[in-house]
């Protein structure tokens, strides 16, 4: 298509044109076969390099055959004219006036204008980028809403009412998380939230989470609304397999820190198995703080991770702790 575009143009404007983006690319090429020691690219660059000299070449002769021309044509054109008109014979009418000879085209301003009209389209692209409005590339932190209204469970329509699963994911995924974590610039690459009920109650139990994962660190914030206090769940620590427990109070309530493994699952998607077994994965800090000061029961957990295994101080959890509990209303005495 392009070869057939070409073949329509005028000679002064095709030949002009093939020269400008011959010279060019083939300086550019080299220079970067230089730059970067590609013979491939340096083979290239002599390819447009010679076609630049031959289109020049034609060009050349063009114009040297149109200048050795163009005086025989006149003498030649004057001569004929003269021999073919008849002699004026006396008393007959006035004499002819010789036809004017059409001008034709003038080469080098057909040339200079198919290489302004390249220069003009080479200056567009180059700076059009630069000047026209381009889309905003810059990833956007993750969202907590879908558009999809979660259908809760009974037991969070009964009053007091539990916090959902979205409202903790709206809580928890804040502006400066990145930066509490301690490592500002991240931006979050997922978020969600769901209202869950605790394994073992007969859906009686609200336990609604949420989390929000980074490249470096992920967090997870959830709460349970049953009737365990933290002086309880800290002596039943003693038969699982918690590491490092070291008790507290955080915002005037009982709070305990404590380390334990993640699970890793792995998944088989590709039919024929059901994947693999459930291993031992990264280590994960928990900070679990009683849902009110008088600690009736009930508790949120704030855990982080990473898949590096690494973990953030114990002051990056309290940070957070610290924004996100006042955002879940304190469970009322029964």
């Amino acid at each position: 298509m392009l070869g057939f575009l070409l073949r329509l143009l005028p000679f002064w404007v095709r030949e002009p044109l093939l020269i400008a983006v011959g010279s060019v690319l083939g300086v550019r090429i080299m220079y970067l076969a230089i730059s970067d020691r590609d013979r491939v690219a340096a083979g290239l660059s002599v390819v447009f390099l010679v076609f630049t000299a031959v289109r020049v070449y034609v060009v050349v002769r063009a114009l040297r055959a149109r200048r050795d021309s163009s005086p025989a044509v006149s003498a030649g054109g004057a001569a004929a004219d003269t021999a073919a008109q008849p002699q004026p014979q006396a008393g007959v009418g006035p004499r002819p006036v010789p036809s004017t000879p059409e001008k034709e085209p003038n080469a080098w301003g057909q040339a200079f204008a198919a290489v302004a009209v390249f220069g003009a389209l080479a200056a567009a692209v180059w700076v059009g980028p630069k000047v026209m409005p381009s889309e905003d590339s810059t990833p956007k932190p993750a969202s907590c809403s879908d558009g999809e209204q979660e259908t809760l469970p009974r037991t969070y329509k009964k009053t007091p009412r539990p916090v959902t699963g979205e409202e903790l994911c709206e809580a928890l995924n804040r502006p400066d998380l990145a930066e509490l974590l301690g490592t500002p610039g991240e931006i979050a690459t997922a978020a969600s939230g769901t209202s869950n009920t605790a394994p073992l109650t007969d859906g009686k139990v609200a336990a609604p989470e949420a989390e929000v994962s980074f490249d470096t660190y992920s967090v997870n914030v959830s709460a349970t609304y049953n009737k365990l206090t933290t002086d309880q769940y800290v002596k039943l620590m003693k038969y699982g397999n918690e590491i490092d427990v070291r008790t507290l109070k955080v915002l005037g309530r009982p709070a305990v820190f404590a380390s334990d493994h993640t699970m890793k699952i792995e998944i088989n998607l590709g039919g024929g198995g059901s994947g693999g077994p459930v291993e031992q994965g990264p280590l994960a800090r928990t900070l679990t703080v009683a849902l009110d000061r008088q600690d009736h029961g009930g508790y949120c957990d704030i855990t982080v991770w990473s898949e590096s295994g690494a973990l953030p101080n114990d002051s990056v959890l309290l940070d957070i702790a610290e924004k996100v509990l006042p955002t879940i209303p304190e469970r009322p005495v029964r």
